[in-house]
C-alpha cells in the first residue's frame, strides 16, 4: 500500500504490538504514520541486547517496522526473516547452531532474496556477531532485533540512523521512533504498599499481592538526567492531524512518554490536531481494579489539558466479564470524568469480532481518520 500524498497525518504513541490491528489497518487506508514506541525495555531479547552491549531497546522498534511492513503489504522474504526467532531450548547451543545457519547465508529466505538485500542482512548480522560477549545468550533471540543491533553499530551507535537503514531494508513508508534516542532509559514504579520495582519487566509481570496494591508513582531514569523527546519525533508530531495514545499497558507503554522531556510540551503546542487517548480492551496486571474514569484521571492528571477525546468500549452487559485470566475494562463514572475535563467521550463498540479482548483495528482507525479530516467527536 503506497501512502496517499494527501492522507491525514497520525502519531501512534503506544507500544510494540498493542495497537497492531490499528496500525495495520491506518496503513492499508493509506494514512501517513509516526508510531513513537518506549525507549525503557528492559525483558526478553532486548534486555539480553541492552546488557551486552549499552545500547537503546530495540523489540518494540523492531515489533512497530515489522506491523507497519504488513500494512503496507511488504510482508516479503525481509520480513519474515525479521520476524524469526530462535529456539528456546534448556540449553544454548541449538540456539547457537541457529544463528550460525543465518549468520552463514544458508537459510533458504536468505537465498532467495536479491543479493544486494542478502549481503546487507548478512553485513549487519556478522557486525552484531563480532561484537558479542562470549556469554551472550541466543535463546529466543530475535534475528529482526540483531539485524538492528547490526545497524546500530554499522552507523556509529545512532539508533535513528540504524532505523533508518532497516526501514530501507524493507522499503517501509511509515515512520518508527523511540521516544527518546538515549540508550540507558530505565522505567521504575513505587507501590502504594511502598515496594518499588525497578525495570520495566518487573511492573509488566507484577504478582496477584503487588497488582492488588497498585502503583502510586513512575519515574524514568537516565545517566545524562531525565530522558529528552527524541529529535526525530518533534517533526511528525507538530505535524500531525491526530495525536494517539494507546491503546497499549497503561503504566508501562502509556503513560511514561509523558515522563520524557519534551513530549506534553510538543503534542500541546499542536492545537489543530485532534489527541485522543484510546481506552483498552481488558484490564491487565498493572491496572487491577482500575477503570476508565481513573485512567484518564491519571493520565490528564501528569499531563495536564493535553487531551481533547477519550475512546471507550462500549460496555455491553451489566456484569463482570473476563476474558482468561482479566476481566474487561469498566468505563466507571467517565462521562463524567470528561465532563470535568472537557473532553469529547466516544462510546464505540470496538472489540474484535474473532479475538475476545483485542480492538477492532478497522473500526478504531476509521475514527482516528474521522477525527483527523473533522469529521468526528
Amino acid at each position: 500500500m503506497t501512502k496517499n500524498p494527501d492522507g491525514p497525518r497520525v502519531v501512534l504513541f503506544s507500544g510494540g504490538t498493542a495497537c497492531r490491528n490499528i496500525n495495520i489497518a491506518l496503513a492499508r487506508m493509506g494514512v501517513r504514520i509516526t508510531r513513537i514506541v518506549p525507549a525503557w525495555d528492559s525483558g526478553g531479547s532486548s534486555r539480553e541486547l541492552r546488557e551486552a552491549f549499552d545500547m537503546p531497546p530495540v523489540g518494540d522498534i523492531r515489533q512497530a517496522l515489522m506491523t507497519m511492513a504488513h500494512g503496507e503489504g511488504r510482508a516479503g522474504e525481509v520480513v519474515k526473516i525479521c520476524n524469526a526467532r530462535l529456539s528456546d531450548t534448556p540449553g544454548r547451543q541449538d540456539a547457537e547452531a541457529e544463528f550460525a545457519y543465518y549468520l552463514g547465508g544458508a537459510h533458504p529466505r536468505l537465498r532467495r532474496m536479491a543479493p544486494g538485500l542478502r549481503e546487507a542482512i548478512l553485513s549487519f548480522l556478522h557486525l552484531f556477531h563480532e561484537r558479542l560477549p562470549a556469554d551472550f545468550d541466543f535463546r529466543n533471540g530475535s534475528i529482526g532485533n540483531f539485524v538492528l543491533t547490526g545497524a546500530y553499530f554499522a552507523h556509529g551507535r545512532d539508533i535513528n540512523a540504524a532505523i533508518g537503514a532497516f526501514r530501507a531494508l524493507e522499503n517501509i513508508e511509515g515512520h518508527v521512533w523511540p521516544v527518546s534516542a538515549a540508550a540507558d532509559v530505565q522505567l521504575s514504579a513505587v507501590l502504594r504498599d511502598g515496594s518499588r520495582l525497578q525495570r520495566q519487566h518487573l511492573i509488566t509481570k507484577m504478582n496477584e499481592a503487588q497488582s492488588a496494591a497498585g502503583i502510586e508513582s513512575l519515574s524514568l531514569t537516565s545517566a545524562g538526567g531525565q530522558p529528552v523527546l527524541n529529535e526525530k519525533a518533534v517533526g511528525a508530531i507538530e505535524e500531525a492531524d491526530a495525536i494517539v495514545f494507546g491503546p497499549g499497558s497503561f503504566y508501562t507503554s502509556i503513560l511514561p512518554h509523558l515522563l520524557v522531556r519534551g513530549v506534553a510540551e510538543a503534542v500541546a503546542a499542536n492545537r489543530r490536531a485532534p489527541r485522543l487517548f484510546v481506552g483498552n480492551i481488558l484490564e491487565c496486571a498493572e491496572t487491577s481494579g482500575m477503570d476508565l474514569a481513573g485512567m484518564t484521571r491519571r493520565f490528564c492528571a501528569g499531563a495536564g489539558p493535553l487531551l481533547t477525546h477519550v475512546l471507550g468500549n462500549a460496555e455491553l452487559f451489566p456484569f463482570q466479564k473476563t476474558v482468561g485470566r482479566f476481566p474487561y475494562l469498566r468505563t466507571g463514572a467517565i462521562e463524567a470524568a470528561c465532563r470535568e475535563l472537557r473532553l469529547g467521550y466516544l462510546a464505540r463498540d470496538v472489540e474484535d469480532a474473532w479475538i475476545r479482548g483485542h480492538h477492532d483495528g478497522r473500526a478504531v482507525a476509521s475514527l482516528i481518520v474521522a477525527l483527523a479530516e473533522g469529521r468526528g467527536g
